[in-house]
C-alpha cells in the first residue's frame, strides 16, 4: 500500500466513525508559546482537551505535521527515528472512550476494507493498573493474554511517569500497538492515550477520574507504511526512497543501507525534509528559537555532505526531490522551491566557508584532550566554536561521543549566556496555568464586535490583579472586585467587546470601559486563546465581577491602525508585483499610521524598485478602491485567488479582506472601507532583518503627511547652515567633509596650507518638491553616516570642527614655520651626539613626533631631541632618543619626565620616545636647560 493510500485510507475510515477530519496544524505553531514545534497532533486541540473552548465537534481526525529533536542522534542509525514525520491521529473530546477507540483501532488494522493486517502478527501494552483496556482487548477483541503486556508508568502513561512525577494536570494510561516483522523483531506503530484523571499532589490517590473523557491516538504514518511496504526502514518507503536516491546522486555517493554513508544519506534525506517544510513556512536558519533548530538540521547534514568528500553546497539540490515526492499531500510545496532552495543554499554557503577551520580546531581539541586525558569536552571551547566558526554543539558532542567523550553542557549554556545568544529548548511547558486559564475554562469565548462598532454595552466576567507578563504570571490574581488604584495594573474581561486584541500584527485597540462609578482606562487589549483581555488600569471607582459596563474604542487610535493595517494589503501587492510572488509577508506589525512589514528577498532592493513600489501603492490609494471582507469557507477562498502565507493558521471559514480587483488576502484586523482613506503612504525604510528577510517600514495618514514636511524643511534647513542650493547641497557637504579632513591632515604633518576662515555660501536655499529633497538629504545622510534627521546637526558639529581646527593650525604657525632642518640647525653636537632642544611653538604632539622622526632619519650620528609648546600656562613636552642611544643605556621616558618635573609636572613613556606636561610654563627656560645639562652628562658617562 502506497503511503499516500494510507494516509487517505485512515482519515476516510474514522469519518465514518463520524470523527470531523481537520487540517493538519502549521508545523510552527506561533500562537503556542509551549512549543517550537508542532510534536503531535493533539496539539491543536490542546484546549479542546481542557474544555476551554465551545466545541463545533467532539470528534476529530487528523495527518498532523511533527517535528521533534528529542531523538535526533538516533534519526539515519535506526530504522525508525526522525525529525520531520507524519502523525496519523483521532480524537475524543468527551465522546466516545476506551472501548471504540480499541476496537477500531483493530477493525483498521486488520479489516482487509482497510489495512487487511495479519491478526496474529499484532500484540498490545497497557498501563498495569488499566484493567479495563486490558479487558476490551482480551474478551472483547480476543487477544490472548500472551500478547497483552502490563507495563510500567513510565511506557504506558502519558505524560510518562505522571501518577508518581508529575506533573499535575490531566492524564491518563495508554496502549501501544505493536506488529511483529518477518525477522521476529517488533514495532510499535499505534498508541492510544486514554486522558481519564486530573492528578492532584503525590500519590497516593492523586488521580482524580475526569468528568469528561477523552481520546488521542498516534499512529506513524512512516513506520506503518514501512510495515505495509515491507521495508526494513521507513527511508525505504515510496516517499523517501526518492529522496534519499536523489541525495545519493547529489553527493555522488551510492547508497548501502549498512554503510557509514548510507547512515548519512538517511540523515541528510530526514533534514533535508525537515528543512523543506520549515522553510515553506518562513522559519528561516537563525540564532534562537525554532529558527535555530533548522539551522542545526541543515548544519548537520552539511556535514554529513562534507565527511562524504563535499567542500561545496549540495542540500539545496535535493529540496525538488522532497516537494515532488510529498506533493500529492502536500501541493503547495511546489510553489516555494525556488525560494527554499535560496534560503538552504546561503546557510549552506555560511557553514561550509567556516567548516574546515572549525573541524581543524576540534581535531587540535581532541588531539589536547587525549594527549592530556580529559574525557570531557569543555563548554566555553563549544562556545567558540559555535560563535566563530559556526559549529553546532550537538556536532560537536556528536563527533566527540565517536572518540568516547562526553560534553559539558551546563559550561556551554553558561558561556552561550555570557554571549546573550540562547538557542531554545526543543519544548516547554505543555500546558499553562493562572487566572487567564482558569477564566478560559468557565468563560471560554469573548463575543468580538469591533468589525461593525466602536462601542458596546457588556458585562464584566473577570478581573485581574497583574499585567499578565511571563515573568509575573503565577502571581497575578483572580479577584471579584477592585478600587482604584492608577499604580496598579489590571486586566478586564468581558462577555464581548469592541476592542481588538493583537493579532495578525495588529496592535491591540486602546479607549476606555465604564460602568456605574468607575472608569477603567484601557492600554492595551491582547487575545488569549478566544478570550479578548483589557489591559490598564482603574482610575475611578469600584468594578465588581458582573457589573454592567460600556466599553469604548478609541475611534482616532482605531482610524489610524486601520489606515496602517489596510496599507499593508497594499504594500503587499505591490511588493509581488515589483520583487516577485517570493516576496511573502514574513511578519508585520501595525501600530497607529506605522507599519512594518517583513517580506521574503535574499538582497536588498534598489532605490528604482522601491520607487515603483511606493508609486504603485500610492496610486492605488488615489484610486480610492472598495476595501470589502466576508467570510466564506476556506476552499471558496482558495478558489477565489485568495492570498494564504505559508506557515499561517487559517480557521474555517475565513475573513477574506478583498481591495478593488488587485488584493484577496485572509486577514482578521480591522480596516477601512476604502483604499482613499489611507489618505498618504510614504515608505519611510528597507533593511535586513536576517538571512533571506527583508523589512519595509512605511508611514500612513497625518504621519506620513508629517513626514513628508519634515523631510523638505530638512533638506531645506541643511543648505541653509551651509549656505548652499538644495540642489548643490550633497556637492557642499562633500567639500565640508574633505576639508575638515584635510585640516587633520596638515596638523598631525605639521605642513599648513591657506584655508578660507568660512566656507558657508550665502545662496537662496529655496524649496524643493519632496521627491528631489527626499534624494539629496538621503545621499546627504549617507555621505556623512547619520540618520537623515541628523543631518542638519551633523553639518553644524562639521563647521564648528573646521572652525576649532583652524584655530589649532593658526596656533601651529604662530611661532613662524619650523622644518626639521630648521630644528638639525639649531643643535649642538657632543661628542658623534646631535642634541636638539627646543620650543616649537603652536605645534602639537604629533606634528613634534613627526619631527622627531625626521630629525633622527637625517641625522648621520646618535640624535637626542626635546621639544616644548606652550598652552596657555602650560607645557607640553616631547622627547625621542636614536636607537644607538637607547642601546647605551640613556631613557627618554626618564630624560622628558625629569623635565616635566622641573615645570611641576610628571609623564614618560618607552626608551625611544616620550611625552609629558608642566603646569608652570614660566620655567621652561630653565627646564630646556636642564634637561641640556642632563643628556650631556648622560652621553659623558655612557660614552
Amino acid at each position: 500500500m502506497k503511503t499516500d493510500e494510507l494516509r487517505e485510507k485512515y482519515l476516510a475510515f474514522f469519518e465514518t466513525k463520524g470523527c470531523v477530519r481537520r487540517p493538519s496544524d502549521v508545523l510552527v505553531p506561533t500562537w503556542d508559546p509551549s512549543v517550537l514545534f508542532t510534536p503531535a497532533g493533539m496539539n491543536q486541540f490542546k484546549d479542546h482537551f481542557l474544555g476551554k473552548v465551545t466545541l463545533d465537534f467532539t470528534r476529530a481526525t487528523t495527518c498532523q505535521k511533527c517535528l521533534r529533536t528529542g531523538d535526533i542522534d538516533n534519526v539515519g542509525r535506526t530504522a525508525y527515528h526522525h525529525t520531520f514525520f507524519e502523525m496519523l491521529g483521532n480524537f475524543s473530546f468527551g465522546d466516545y472512550f476506551k472501548e471504540d477507540t480499541i476496537r477500531w483501532a483493530w477493525e483498521f488494522l486488520t479489516d482487509k476494507k482497510w489495512l487487511g493486517l495479519d491478526p496474529g502478527r499484532l500484540s498490545v501494552t497497557v498501563y498495569k493498573d488499566d484493567d479495563e483496556a486490558a479487558k476490551i482487548w482480551h474478551e472483547g477483541i480476543g487477544l490472548p493474554t500472551s500478547r497483552i503486556a502490563r507495563m510500567e508508568e513510565d511506557e504506558n502513561f502519558w505524560p510518562a511517569s505522571a501518577p508518581s512525577q508529575g506533573p499535575d494536570g490531566v492524564c491518563g494510561p495508554c496502549s501501544e500497538i505493536y506488529y511483529v516483522l518477518d525477522d521476529g523483531s517488533d514495532v510499535e506503530i499505534w498508541n492510544l492515550v486514554f486522558t481519564q484523571f486530573n492528578r492532584v499532589g503525590d500519590p497516593p490517590d492523586n488521580l482524580r477520574p475526569l468528568p469528561s473523557k477523552n481520546i488521542d491516538t498516534g499512529m506513524g504514518l512512516e513506520r506503518t507504511a514501512s510495515v505495509l511496504q515491507k521495508v526494513p526502514t521507513n527511508y525505504h518507503i515510496d516517499i523517501l526512497m526518492p529522496i534519499v536516491q536523489a541525495a545519493a546522486e547529489v553527493t555522488s555517493v551510492p547508497y548501502a543501507y549498512d554503510s557509514d554513508n548510507g547512515r548519512r544519506l538517511r540523515r541528510i534525506t530526514d533534514h533535508v525534509r525537515a528543512a523543506t517544510f520549515a522553510v515553506h513556512e518562513n522559519v528561516y536558519p537563525g540564532a534562537n528559537g525554532a529558527k535555530y533548530v533548522i539551522r542545526r538540521l541543515i548544519r548537520r547534514a552539511v556535514l554529513d555532505g562534507h565527511q562524504m568528500g563535499l567542500r561545496d553546497p549540495f542540500l539545496y539540490q535535493i529540496v525538488d526531490a522532497v516537494a515532488d515526492a510529498m506533493k500529492p499531500a502536500y501541493p503547495e510545496l511546489t510553489e516555494t522551491v525556488q525560494r527554499v532552495q535560496g534560503v538552504i543554499r546561503g546557510e549552506e554557503e555560511r557553514f561550509f566557508a567556516t567548516i574546515d577551520a572549525g573541524l581543524q580546531r576540534i581535531d587540535r581539541i581532541f588531539g589536547d584532550m587525549e594527549k592530556s586525558g580529559t574525557g570531557m569536552i569543555d563548554g566555553d571551547q563549544a562556545a567558540d566554536l559555535y560563535t566563530s566558526y559556526g559549529v553546532p554543539p550537538e556536532l560537536l558532542q556528536q563527533m566527540g561521543a565517536e572518540k568516547s567523550f562526553t560534553f559539558d553542557w551546563n559550561g556551554y549554556t553558561e558561556a552561550m549566556q555570557r554571549h546573550a545568544e540562547i538557542s531554545g529548548g526543543d519544548q516547554f511547558k505543555l500546558f499553562q496555568t493562572g487566572p487567564l486559564e482558569t477564566l478560559k475554562e468557565s468563560l471560554r469565548h469573548t463575543e468580538f464586535l469591533g468589525y461593525d462598532a466602536t462601542t458596546a454595552d457588556a458585562t464584566i466576567k473577570g478581573i485581574i490583579i497583574g499585567d499578565g507578563t511571563e515573568d509575573d504570571s503565577d502571581e497575578s490574581t483572580l479577584v471579584k472586585s477592585a478600587s482604584a488604584d492608577p499604580d496598579q495594573p489590571m486586566r478586564l474581561v468581558l462577555d464581548r467587546t469592541p476592542f481588538y486584541g493583537e493579532s495578525g500584527g495588529q496592535v491591540g485597540d486602546v479607549g476606555v470601559i465604564r460602568g456605574d462609578g468607575f472608569e477603567f482606562n484601557v492600554t492595551d487589549t491582547q487575545k488569549h486563546g478566544d478570550l479578548v483581555v483589557h489591559h490598564g488600569c482603574l482610575v475611578k471607582g469600584q468594578v465588581s465581577e458582573s457589573d454592567a459596563c460600556q466599553a469604548i474604542v478609541d475611534q482616532d487610535n482605531r482610524q489610524a491602525l486601520q489606515r496602517a493595517h489596510s496599507a499593508t494589503h497594499i504594500l503587499h501587492y505591490a511588493l509581488q508585483k515589483n520583487v516577485g510572488a517570493h516576496a511573502q509577508q514574513q511578519g508585520s506589525k501595525v501600530e497607529a499610521d506605522v507599519l512594518r512589514f517583513d517580506f521574503s528577498n535574499q538582497e536588498a532592493l534598489d532605490e528604482d524598485k522601491l520607487a515603483a513600489i511606493r508609486t504603485d501603492v500610492i496610486d492605488r490609494v488615489q484610486a480610492k478602491d472598495p476595501i470589502r471582507w466576508q467570510t466564506v469557507a476556506l476552499a471558496d477562498a482558495r478558489k477565489a485567488g485568495a492570498m494564504m502565507l505559508f506557515g499561517e493558521k487559517y480557521p474555517d471559514p475565513v475573513r477574506m479582506v478583498s481591495m478593488g480587483e488587485f488584493s484577496k488576502e485572509l486577514c482578521g484586523g480591522t480596516h477601512l472601507t476604502s483604499t482613499g482613506d489611507v489618505e498618504a503612504f510614504e515608505l519611510v525604510s528597507e533593511e535586513s532583518v536576517s538571512s533571506g528577510t527583508r523589512r519595509i517600514v512605511a508611514l500612513t495618514g497625518p504621519r506620513a503627511k508629517s513626514h513628508i514636511e519634515s523631510t523638505i524643511e530638512t533638506t531645506r534647513k541643511a543648505a541653509e547652515i551651509l549656505g548652499c542650493s538644495q540642489k548643490n547641497l550633497v556637492k557642499a557637504a562633500t567639500e565640508l567633509a574633505n576639508d575638515v579632513r584635510g585640516i587633520k591632515k596638515e596638523l598631525h604633518s605639521g605642513v599648513a596650507t591657506e584655508h578660507a576662515a568660512s566656507i558657508v555660501g550665502n545662496a537662496d536655499p529655496g524649496t524643493l518638491e519632496y521627491e528631489s529633497a527626499k534624494a539629496i538629504l538621503r545621499d546627504t545622510a549617507r555621505l556623512l553616516n547619520v540618520a537623515t534627521s541628523d543631518v542638519p546637526d551633523r553639518l553644524k558639529a562639521l563647521l564648528d570642527d573646521r572652525s576649532d581646527l583652524l584655530d589649532e593650525l593658526q596656533k601651529m604657525t604662530a611661532g613662524g614655520k619650523l622644518s626639521a632642518d630648521d630644528l638639525i640647525g639649531s643643535g649642538q653636537t657632543v661628542g658623534d651626539c646631535l642634541i636638539v632642544v627646543a620650543e616649537t611653538p603652536g605645534a602639537n604632539p604629533n606634528i613634534m613626533r613627526g619631527w622627531i622622526d625626521q630629525i633622527r632619519k637625517k641625522s648621520d650620528s646618535a640624535s637626542a631631541v626635546l621639544l616644548a609648546a606652550r598652552q596657555g600656562e602650560k607645557v607640553l613636552l616631547v622627547g625621542g632618543l636614536s636607537n644607538d642611544l637607547v642601546k647605551r643605556g640613556l631613557n627618554a621616558g626618564k630624560w622628558v619626565g625629569n623635565a616635566a618635573k622641573a615645570l611641576g609636572g610628571g609623564g614618560g613613556g618607552r626608551p625611544d620616545m616620550a611625552q609629558a606636561g608642566g603646569k608652570d610654563a614660566s620655567k621652561l627656560p630653565e627646564a630646556l636647560d636642564a634637561a641640556v645639562a642632563e643628556i650631556q652628562a648622560a652621553l659623558s658617562e655612557n660614552a
